[in-house]
């Protein structure tokens, strides 16, 4: 993947930043793919869900509405991502079991740490628009993700020179 760098000067004024400061927790820390979205509050439900369908290089947005009260993934959650062929997660939230999670080739982006578990209610929406960091993230739009922070671009960008 081109640095997120070099594809904002590439695309400026066709990309957006995201200006909240993540943390890289997976074992893969560029990555990049079609978004498809979850809003959830503490639940993770819908996102473990969405995780057992077959991801196709896609990266899941996760809007947990920035609380760092519960761990939205796991090292489980992380493994079965990065199984059913997804490229990463963005959490607006936290994650837990973060040094199992470091040596999954999984990218995950996220909040911080928390050991309590979400509940498991199903509560929130998949697919809808998400806003967060001055970004927002619709399903189908491309992010790109490396140390440097989150792009997002309403179609794919060329990685090539």
């Amino acid at each position: 993947m081109k640095p997120t760098t070099d594809l904002f000067d590439d695309h400026e004024g066709k990309v957006t930043t995201c200006a909240l400061q993540f943390r890289d927790f997976g074992g893969r820390r560029q990555f990049f793919g079609p978004i498809r979205t979850v809003r959830c509050d503490r639940d993770n439900q819908l996102f473990r869900a969405l995780l057992d369908e077959p991801g196709n290089g896609a990266v899941v947005v996760v809007d947990g509405g920035g609380s760092t009260e519960t761990a939205l993934m796991g090292d489980i959650i992380a493994a079965k991502g990065a199984k059913n062929g997804w490229a990463g997660v963005v959490i607006n939230g936290a994650i837990r079991d973060s040094a199992e999670i470091g040596r999954i080739d999984f990218g995950a982006k996220a909040l911080g740490v928390n050991p309590a578990k979400s509940s498991k209610e199903g509560i929130g929406a998949v697919d809808e628009d998400v806003e967060f960091g001055g970004v927002t993230f619709r399903a189908g739009e491309w992010v790109y993700c490396d140390e440097d922070g989150i792009l997002v671009s309403p179609a794919e960008l060329a990685q090539s020179d």
